[in-house]
């Protein structure tokens, strides 16, 4: 059974060690860019029925309910930017050390911060298809509709537009989740980060790692079901990443702000 640690010496030994190290990322970590979680003191289901938005059959039915609702959840995350978070994630698979992300979160933030090695289990708005043609639309085309009020349609045959989100009641792409365990069966170190680890498949990927004999690192501001099979247990994600951006990449960060303070002298 893990204990609560407070230092990071033991989970940056355990990134540093890692040959194959797997993260798994969940609402909590987009918080810090200004997008609501949904299980959180100020999560989407205090403030919305996200179940009904959400669910596939309500979406036929009555799809300018889904994108009336769904705007400041969806199709208002292409104005917002990448946190720390997501940058210091980004970072450390260009330096190797994360080998996939796994992310539960539909709001691109990872794709826009870098992150490449990286599985989108829930889909996202980056594309969106016509269910009458399959024609393909961008984010940016199918936001600028919705976002003028409409709900979008296909300009070549006029078939209801939806983003390749899993909806619920949707059954996950195959391929999407096969790689996902595969990826997670594989990991000698997996790391979860803001998630509350309720929603399957994603809450068992862990016990993929932890069957392989890898070590389960949870960080997390709200306790999970998993919480006794963690190594390495951290509640402040702040913390925790601001301390691996510090230790990682001080030397990057030091020019960067370097950058930040010579434009602004010039401004």
């Amino acid at each position: 059974m893990g204990s609560e640690h407070t230092g990071m010496d033991r989970f940056i030994e355990l990134l540093e060690g890692s040959r194959h190290c797997v993260f798994l990322s969940g609402a909590g970590i987009s918080t810090f860019s200004g997008i609501f979680d949904f299980r959180g003191k100020n999560g989407i289901y205090r403030r919305f029925d996200a179940d009904r938005i959400f669910d596939i059959d309500h979406f036929h039915s009555s799809p300018e309910y889904f994108y009336s609702h769904s705007r400041e959840m969806v199709f208002s995350v292409g104005e917002k930017e990448p946190n720390f978070i997501h940058n210091t994630l980004a970072k450390m698979e260009t330096a190797g050390m994360i080998k996939t992300l796994i992310t539960q979160n539909i709001d691109m933030l990872h794709w826009k911060a870098g992150s490449r090695n990286l599985i989108e289990i829930h889909g996202s708005a980056r594309e969106n298809t016509c269910l009458s043609c399959g024609k393909k639309y961008s984010y940016e085309h199918v936001a600028k509709v919705v976002n003028n009020g409409r709900v979008p349609e296909c300009v070549s045959c006029g078939g209801l537009i939806k983003p390749d989100i899993v909806f619920f009641g949707e059954m996950l792409d195959e391929g999407t989740i096969t790689k996902a365990m595969i990826e997670s069966s594989l990991a000698d170190l997996f790391v979860v980060i803001g998630s509350s680890l309720v929603v399957q498949p994603a809450a068992s990927l862990p016990l993929c790692s932890i069957r392989n004999k890898g070590k389960l690192v949870i960080v997390n501001d709200m306790p999970t079901p998993l919480d006794e099979y963690a190594y390495l247990r951290y509640n402040d994600l702040e913390d925790v990443f601001r301390k691996l951006e510090k230790h990682f990449f001080r030397g990057q960060l030091q020019a960067e702000q370097k950058d930040e303070s010579s434009i602004k002298e010039k401004l």
